[in-house]
């Protein structure tokens, strides 16, 4: 099975209904349908099976055209934010070795620097006349371990990491989770998150498959809780599977007190740890709201684990829960043994048909992250080592313990400190530099030798990193402390930082 059967499995029994809209704009299933193979039959002639193909584009109905006529012309997507410093968009698109951009009016100009790349505007595709004869062709071609899409993380050595997610992936993944939550046809799902941040892959194919309604909110409406609100009111949402930071906007200014969306029956939160005063303030304005936490990185194809909130339960800390039916989820110690007692820290891993094919053009990060099961010596079974550390309770629940290495959440995205030390090192009178993660208050520290000043710093990184990547806080130093083995002792600034003593 491929995704694209959901969509026309879906379209058959609701072809006027609405499927994606966004402020004045909306489509049906049917509409849809045949936008999207229109794109694929243009596509279809110029590229080959399996070929990733940049989606250039801003959040919005013709990016999801995009993304489909994509996979119906026999290739796999990458979404590529058009507000990414330069550097990155051609880093990503090096990484891919991509030929074929598919872009709009508003933002050709941006590209038209590159070489080598056949860019061509979603504006022209949606008026080439569908070829069922050659849609069909390539659809017999393909298998459920082709790739869907490909969204890229940060990476260790400076590099993004593209993971490559698989048609069974997504299938496996979603067939689960709107059986186990009863997302139906009746819904209207509120997307938040950004289409190359994988809790959108939740929203997106939660919604074809079920037939529900998927509306898109304005990225400006979150500067604006009020208008937030009004919009999540106005439009009826029933369910929202958004980052925690989205979340923890409403409430930081009492939103709630203004409006409360009052037919939102689920609530999912991810990316980050809940801060439980933000929850308490959410399940007090809707308790009759299901509320759950939801665990897994990008490369299990969303989430792996899950805990529904228990009405009346005193929570000090909010399990990661237990694992959606066809993954299995365990600790295992540093020397590769399973964990099964209480109170003691592991490394959690995956298995199942959930994971992803690994890492784009990336051989060895890829071996080094999805390993042979080490409790298996019978035959080959592929499971992913997050890098993230859990322990079992006393109430038998998984908790998330943090991070094994120095990747960090922060604002939902997935973060190397490593690979922002990079940059800041690489600038003109910057001796020395590392990066440290403030987690109780939610900011990027960066501790830095050399003449250069902070705002400088700053004023570079806005040309060289995404937004969420750049620290909000820098300190210059005279010399660091190092440990006993010359390297930078982190675990002083640490603490200089939560004494308050910089």
């Amino acid at each position: 099975m491929l995704v694209v059967d959901y969509l026309e499995k879906t379209e058959k029994k609701f072809p006027n209904k609405i499927a994606f809209l966004c402020e004045d704009k909306k489509i049906s299933y049917r509409d849809f349908l045949e936008s999207s193979k229109s794109v694929g039959s243009f596509l279809a002639k110029k590229i080959n099976l399996q070929e990733p193909i940049v989606v250039f584009l801003e959040k919005s109905i013709e990016t999801l055209i995009s993304f489909f006529g994509i996979l119906y012309a026999g290739g796999c997507y990458s979404l590529v934010n058009p507000e990414y410093p330069k550097s990155r968009i051609e880093e990503i698109i090096h990484c891919l070795e991509a030929k074929v951009i598919v872009t709009d009016k508003e933002h050709y100009a941006l590209l038209e620097e590159f070489d080598n790349l056949e860019i061509f505007l979603i504006e022209d595709l949606l008026k080439e006349k569908i070829d069922e004869a050659l849609l069909k062709k390539i659809k017999e071609r393909k298998i459920d371990l082709d790739p869907v899409y490909i969204n890229f993380t940060s990476g260790s050595t400076g590099k993004p990491k593209g993971v490559v997610v698989g048609n069974r992936s997504i299938i496996d993944f979603i067939d689960v989770f709107t059986e186990e939550f009863s997302i139906d046809e009746n819904d209207r799902i509120a997307n938040q998150a950004p289409f190359d941040f994988d809790v959108s892959v939740k929203d997106i194919y939660s919604s074809i498959k079920v037939g529900a309604t998927l509306v898109l909110i304005p990225k400006n409406y979150f500067s604006n809780p009020t208008r937030l609100l009004d919009y999540l009111v106005e439009q009826n949402i029933t369910t929202m599977i958004w980052a925690v930071s989205a979340l923890c906007l409403i409430t930081t200014f009492h939103g709630l007190d203004y409006k409360v969306p009052t037919t939102v029956n689920k609530i999912f939160f991810s990316g980050e740890v809940m801060p439980m005063k933000h929850l308490r303030q959410w399940i007090s304005h809707l308790p009759n709201c299901t509320f759950v936490n939801l665990y897994g990185p990008t490369e299990i194809t969303c989430n792996c684990t899950y805990h529904r909130l228990e009405n009346n339960r005193d929570y000090e800390k909010i399990p990661i829960g237990r694992p959606f039916k066809n993954e299995r989820v365990f600790l295992l110690d540093e020397s590769g043994n399973e964990i099964t007692s209480t109170n003691v820290t592991g490394e959690i891993c995956v298995a199942g048909s959930s994971l992803a094919l690994g890492y784009y053009r990336n051989e060895e990060q890829t071996k080094h992250h999805f390993i042979q099961n080490p409790l298996n010596k019978a035959y080959n079974e592929l499971i992913y080592k997050t890098g993230d550390l859990g322990a079992y309770g006393s109430d038998g629940e998984l908790y998330f313990m943090g991070r094994a290495d120095f990747q960090i959440k922060f604002q939902g995205h997935r973060i190397e400190l490593e690979e922002i030390d990079l940059e800041i090192s690489k600038l003109k009178g910057v001796e020395r530099v590392v990066t440290l993660f403030y987690e109780k208050k939610q900011r990027l520290y960066c501790f830095y030798m050399g003449d250069i000043e902070e705002v400088e710093i700053a004023k570079i990184l806005k040309t060289k990193l995404p937004i969420f990547m750049i620290p909000n806080r820098f300190v210059k130093v005279e010399n660091f402390m190092l440990t006993k083995n010359g390297k930078i002792d982190r675990k002083i600034l640490q603490m200089q930082m939560e004494e308050g003593s910089i």
